[in-house]
């Protein structure tokens, strides 16, 4: 079973995340998501029968017409931990995993840009509310194309640089 925050289609294939989705499955479902400067963090409980994943395109506070819209950070953890919960899973159990953030002009921004903010955000919530990060792969100038199949394995991450056209794994 997948939900999405965003009412959507269900997919034959791996259920795609687009910015501002938030999805819920249990073991078996699979997720993707292709991200640039944006995050997406991925929770799931230690026996990995459930696992979530959100693409938060902004960290910054929103106004309160966009309070509950889940393309911001607060609204996206807020809407995956609600989830959780539903379920009868503490986020605080949860592990998880952090990717993105990348700096997709760099020709422009050579040191703060808003793919580290968004980094750094996530990192920090997560700190903030004691859920451990098992694996990250953030900044720098490519963009990523993360996997997930809710299970014992971790997601599968590929990150491109443009500029190279050169892919890397994790």
């Amino acid at each position: 079973m997948v939900t999405l925050a965003k009412p959507a289609l269900r997919p034959a294939g791996p259920l795609e995340l687009m910015p501002g989705d938030v999805a819920l499955g249990q073991s078996g479902a699979q997720f993707k998501t292709l991200l640039g400067s944006c995050v997406s963090v991925i929770l799931t409980d230690p026996r990995r029968t459930l696992g979530g994943m959100c693409h938060i395109v902004h960290v910054g506070l929103p106004n309160a017409e966009n309070r509950h819209n889940t393309a911001y950070g607060v609204a996206a953890m807020h809407e995956l931990f609600t989830r959780l919960r539903a379920k009868g899973i503490n986020p605080r159990m949860c592990e998880a995993y952090v990717y993105g953030g990348g700096n997709m002009f760099p020709q422009l921004f050579r040191d703060k840009h808003v793919g580290i903010s968004n980094a750094e955000w996530a990192l920090h919530y997560l700190d903030t509310h004691g859920v451990a990060v098992l694996d990250q792969s953030l900044g720098g100038t490519g963009y990523r194309k993360v996997s997930w199949t809710v299970g014992q394995q971790a997601p599968v991450v590929e990150t491109v640089f443009p500029e190279q056209g050169v892919k890397h794994g994790g």
